[in-house]
């Protein structure tokens, strides 16, 4: 069973077209560019895989809230986004989202799960922000599917891999890759 988890949380890794984030590079089909665009931009992927990441780390409940309350944000936060509604910061939060997020699983951090759900759902408001602000014109609720299902595997896919090393007596290296995950996000802020 364990093998099986692994293998389909890593398998988000390997889908193709992932340097086709951005619509108009799928020729107009919008589900397909939902599902492109949180997996073709290093900044949505790490700060996703994090998420999945502090969540094995937190165990219980976590696994499930912390990826719940990122998709529904984040589909808030498209909405936001694609109706043309201002939220000042956007690219700067992304950024934090990833620093944080990876600290908050380097340090193996347990708040309570309603604050981590809540710092979660912040991060997915502005992730979804941008999403919506870059979709098309048209064939929104297509688009919005296609970036909260990819959303949801880059989640799977972080859970995966840390309850696989966990369960290997390897949280340290859930830890490092969480530690790892931050300085990522500090060398994006800085190239930007």
């Amino acid at each position: 069973m364990n093998r099986i988890l692994l293998s389909a949380s890593l398998f988000p890794l390997f889908l193709p077209g992932m340097a086709l984030a951005h619509p108009g590079h799928i020729g107009g089909d919008v589900f397909a560019a939902g599902i492109g665009h949180p997996l073709g931009g290093a900044d949505h992927v790490l700060a996703m895989v994090a998420v999945g990441l502090w969540a094995a780390l937190m165990g219980g409940r976590a696994m499930l809230m912390l990826p719940l309350a990122f998709v529904t944000a984040m589909l808030v936060g498209g909405l936001a986004g694609a109706a043309g509604l201002p939220l000042p910061g956007v690219e700067p939060m992304i950024l934090a989202s990833i620093v944080a997020l990876g600290a908050a699983a380097a340090l193996a951090l347990r708040p309570a799960l309603a604050h981590a759900m809540a710092a979660v759902a912040l991060f997915g408001l502005f992730h979804g922000h941008a999403h919506g602000a870059e979709g098309p014109a048209a064939g929104l609720a297509l688009y919005a599917a296609g970036f909260a299902l990819a959303t949801i595997a880059l989640h799977l896919a972080g859970v995966g891999l840390g309850l696989g090393l966990i369960r290997l007596s390897r949280a340290t290296v859930v830890r490092g890759l969480g530690g790892v995950t931050a300085v990522a996000g500090l060398a994006l802020a800085i190239a930007g």
